[in-house]
């Protein structure tokens, strides 16, 4: 994160309108008949992005001089590149995992891997539990006219939501732990959790039986007299299983300059391990599988065009919060939450996790019982807002989490006609803005 100094109270507002800009692409440019198509190039996403984030780099370089600009380039790198690492990594090896048989998509069973992802995030992160589970569902529900309802669901709760309990769940937390907030402290979160999961399961479950008999479909697609029985399901590719622990490993223990057993781990060692386990990933799964699959490499190259260049643009918004957080008035966890959370919406949520948990800690008093973090103290009932506030609502938008924008093109290229950028608002503003105001009221 860039360093807090007094030049930075110095960089305008107007710096962040190349990230604003490219905010409004993402958002219009696939809505308006003559870019439609030549938004669909990954090429053309790379060049507004890395245009925006040019630009944005050019207003810090106006401001604090080439130092900053190089400063803050340096900083866009050491988040990106770890980033797209662990999607990339998780992408490979997870497209080599092939779950088939005769998964069919009724609202029992898809409301049943909902669950399952949800839970599966706290241990394989947001980003694998949704690159081993997209594709079933996807296939289990191939036979349904109405589909997109399951795909945005499933980013609300598996690539978001579902990943507050472990510090490897969700990118901010591993940050979290690593400024020294206790391993296990976020499994005491599951209160907030199941208030978030529970229901959005059940509203789930009613709405997609609505759109099952709508279209004429068996609840349960079971045959007069036959009997319940559970479903057969086939795994193949499972050796990838061990290149996915692989990865999770590599992100919980390689720390950078964490020693283990007097060895000092260096930068980069943690995305060498990452890159290795989906190099032997490839390797040691069959082609065909990968194509029973339905695995392409295009949704990974869309997510590192367009946040290549927001990682770039969103810098000078994150120094602005960096240096102007305490300003806000924060104070009620309340505060917190809604804050880090609508933030988390649009910017990377670990950096904004990061700005809010400082703010929380600055006006903690360091003789007062709390969290342990950044050589001091937070308050804890501060520091779960903030948490819940990164972790949840990075279901908000498309860009919220690295793994929303990916899960949105692996369902375009198997043909669901996925909600726009502001559609997909729309879902999230319905849907789960009622339930966190209702979390805002009881817990906060």
């Amino acid at each position: 994160m860039p360093e807090t100094t007094a030049a930075a109270h110095a960089l305008p507002a107007w710096s962040v309108a190349p990230f604003a800009i490219l905010l409004g692409a993402v958002a219009v440019l696939p809505l308006v008949h003559r870019t439609a198509h030549w938004w669909e190039s990954n090429r053309n996403k790379f060049i507004v992005s890395m245009a925006c984030g040019l630009a944005a780099l050019a207003a810090v370089g106006s401001v604090h001089g080439t130092g900053g600009a190089v400063d803050a380039t340096k900083h866009a790198l050491a988040e990106f590149v770890p980033f797209i690492v662990l999607l990339l990594s998780l992408y490979v090896i997870s497209g080599g995992i092939l779950i088939s048989g005769e998964i069919r998509g009724t609202p029992l069973i898809n409301t049943a891997i909902l669950a399952l992802g949800a839970l599966a995030a706290n241990a394989l992160g947001t980003t694998g539990a949704s690159m081993l589970l997209i594709r079933p569902i996807l296939r289990a529900n191939a036979g349904r006219k109405h589909r997109a309802h399951v795909v945005v669901f499933f980013i609300f709760l598996v690539s978001n939501i579902g990943g507050l309990l472990l510090p490897i769940g969700d990118p901010p937390l591993f940050l979290g732990y690593l400024r020294g907030v206790p391993f296990g402290w976020t499994l005491g979160l599951s209160v907030e959790w199941m208030m978030a999961t529970a229901p959005l399961l059940v509203l789930f479950f009613f709405l997609d039986a609505h759109l099952a008999r709508k279209e004429g479909q068996p609840l349960e697609a079971l045959d007069p007299g036959e009997e319940l029985t559970a479903p057969r399901i086939r795994v193949s590719g499972a050796n990838n299983v061990l290149w996915l622990a692989g990865v999770v490993l590599a992100a919980a223990v390689l720390v950078p300059g964490k020693s283990i057993g007097g060895w000092t781990v260096p930068d980069g060692a943690r995305e060498v391990a990452m890159l290795l386990c989906a190099g032997a990933s490839l390797l040691t799964t069959p082609a065909g599988l990968r194509a029973e699959n339905r695995f392409a490499w295009g949704p990974i190259v869309e997510v590192a065009a367009l946040f290549s260049g927001l990682f770039l643009a969103m810098q000078p918004a994150l120094e602005i919060l960096v240096a102007r957080g305490g300003e806000f008035g924060l104070r009620t966890p309340a505060h917190f939450f809604w804050a880090t959370g609508m933030l988390s919406s649009f910017l990377d949520n670990a950096p904004t996790y990061l700005v809010f948990a400082d703010v929380a800690r600055a006006i903690t008093p360091q003789d007062a019982a709390g969290i342990p973090f950044s050589g001091g103290v937070v308050d804890e009932g501060l520091l779960t807002a903030v948490s819940c506030g990164a972790v949840f609502m990075g279901a908000n938008t498309y860009i919220g989490n690295g793994p929303n924008l990916m899960v949105a093109a692996i369902a375009r290229e198997d043909g669901v006609p996925m909600p726009s950028f502001f559609g997909y608002m729309l879902w999230s503003g319905a849907i789960l803005l009622p339930v966190f105001a209702a979390i805002t009221w009881i817990m906060f």
